[in-house]
């Protein structure tokens, strides 16, 4: 299976709107979702399928990655969607409303056939099980590792959406509220080895110092990135889950502090008043692998 894009930000676009989906594109998003379920209503279904076809077809390789949000599993359109957007371009197909394992297992056997009929390398295509209920939200780690493609999931945090209706919440601009269950489904996904943990949106579009309290408090649990619903929120998502250089500086230098120091056979170290040791070089290793992968340091 091929590695999946690194995402920090993943721009959600109305699979009908072809005018915003050319933005989304050059909006320097690391992916774009081009939603065919709620942003669409039933009579535009079919014309978002042949557009988003289109756009996938003249996907550039070195643009965003190229996502599509199908309908769920249970409500009988989800082939429908499959039938016309799988295929080259495709990267990762985000499936709502899960609740159950069987749900993410069904997606990936109609990927697996469409990818055999139509020539695509196997198991290219990922899947992004969107955790918007209860069932999901109790069942993350059954469902992260229920199939082999699944390369980002997260905890829905909406606002107004699907998983505040199912879960009962009030919304509040500090997040405590969604803060158990967003910290329960990362740890079971970086228990499952799902390589890109992504959370939910910031859906007040004019407001960016509230996004970027969101996405600093998401930062600081452990998500890799998260979606975002406007392009004016893709710079701020970028900057908040890129490392500084700072960061990065620190890193390199704890990395080569301790080599050195291990050549003289000591195994830990004070670097800038702090005890180093060797679980400090494998975070450093792992963080700089993860900065490279956003190209943001050397391989």
């Amino acid at each position: 299976m091929p590695e999946p894009k690194a995402v920090r930000s993943l721009l959600f676009v109305p699979g009908n709107r072809a005018s915003w989906m050319g933005k989304a594109v050059a909006s320097g998003t690391d992916a774009v979702v081009f939603d065919l379920e709620g942003s669409l209503p039933p009579q535009e279904k079919e014309i978002g399928r042949r557009q988003v076809r289109e756009v996938l077809d003249a996907a550039d390789p070195d643009g965003p990655a190229m996502h599509v949000r199908v309908n769920d599993a249970r409500c009988g359109i989800m082939v429908d969607d499959l039938d016309v957007v799988v295929g080259p371009g495709l990267a990762c197909v985000l499936l709502p409303q899960v609740q159950s394992v069987e749900d993410v297992v069904l997606l990936d056997e109609h990927l697996t056939r469409l990818e055999q009929e139509r020539g695509l390398a196997a198991n290219s295509i990922c899947i992004n099980p969107l955790m918007e209920t209860p069932q999901a939200l109790y069942a993350a780690y059954a469902i992260a590792t229920c199939s082999p493609r699944i390369a980002y999931m997260g905890s829905g945090i909406s606002k107004r959406g699907d998983i505040a209706r199912t879960v009962g919440y009030r919304w509040t601009q500090e997040g405590l509220e969604t803060l158990y269950f967003r910290s329960k489904v990362l740890l079971e996904t970086r228990a499952a080895g799902v390589p890109n943990p992504l959370s939910g949106m910031w859906g007040d579009v004019a407001d960016l110092e509230g996004l970027r309290g969101l996405a600093n408090q998401t930062r600081n649990i452990g998500y890799d990135g998260m979606m975002v619903i406007h392009p004016s929120h893709v710079p701020v998502v970028n900057e908040v889950f890129s490392p500084t250089q700072a960061e990065v500086q620190r890193w390199q230098e704890t990395i080569e502090a301790m080599e050195a120091a291990q050549r003289e056979g000591l195994g830990a170290i004070r670097l800038h008043g702090a005890v180093v040791d060797e679980a400090h070089v494998w975070t450093a290793k792992q963080e700089l692998q993860k900065a490279a992968r956003f190209g943001l340091v050397p391989a």
